[in-house]
């Protein structure tokens, strides 16, 4: 009897670590969809408008329609003329609207800006924020460094690692860890810290090596 009822839990509880994801998954999607569809309202009913055709079809043309206009601009923004006309642009609405460039500096800091963006090449780091005696570190990302030798390093909370806290450091308080990719730093604070003890092991057994060698 007992076996049988570890059997079903344990299909009871893999089927549910199976099918959990796929829905959450399928309901985030829906929702994206949902806020998506709402944006293009008015573009999807201008194209439904006169052939009748179904309002799903209509907002995915829509979709279609909007990448195909962020292309056509991206190609142009690429050339000589283009990125003269866009930084001339960028200078008249930063005038007559002043929350434009915060919102451009945010979005470049999360969607390929990788000249200035910490989450595409910024520094993986264990820092010391109670001091380096005290023995308790953090998960970090190096965003500046200072002309004094100090750090400044962005701590994201798990599981949302776009939201954290800032911290100046002096350079014994900050580990730099050159070897650890971001988006591997990434995925344990996504997962609250699971993760941690193989992506710094793994270090430290490649530092150790080189030392041997």
């Amino acid at each position: 009897m007992g076996r049988i009822k570890k059997f079903v839990k344990t299909s009871l509880v893999g089927g549910i670590l199976v099918l959990l994801p796929i829905v959450i998954l399928v309901l985030l999607f829906n929702w994206a969809f949902n806020i998506v569809t709402n944006m293009i309202q008015p573009l999807t009913d201008l194209i439904i408008k006169n052939n009748g055709m179904p309002e799903v079809l209509g907002d995915m043309l829509a979709i279609m329609v909007i990448f195909l206009v962020c292309f056509v601009i991206g190609s142009i923004v690429s050339t000589g003329v283009g990125v003269l006309m866009h930084t001339h642009f960028d200078k008249y609405l930063a005038r007559i609207a002043p929350g434009y460039r915060l919102i451009k500096e945010i979005v470049g800091q999360f969607f390929g800006d990788k000249a200035s963006s910490p989450f595409a090449n910024g520094e993986v780091a264990r820092a010391s924020i109670f001091g380096k005696g005290c023995g308790t570190t953090v998960t970090a990302i190096v965003t500046s460094r200072h002309a004094d030798g100090f750090y400044t390093v962005f701590v994201p909370t798990g599981p949302n690692p776009t939201s954290g806290n800032m911290f100046h450091l002096p350079p014994e308080q900050v580990e730099v860890c050159p070897d650890i990719k971001v988006e591997d730093m990434m995925r344990t604070i996504i997962a609250c810290g699971a993760g941690s003890g193989a992506l710094f092991d793994s270090r430290i057994k490649d530092v150790s090596i080189g030392d041997q060698v």
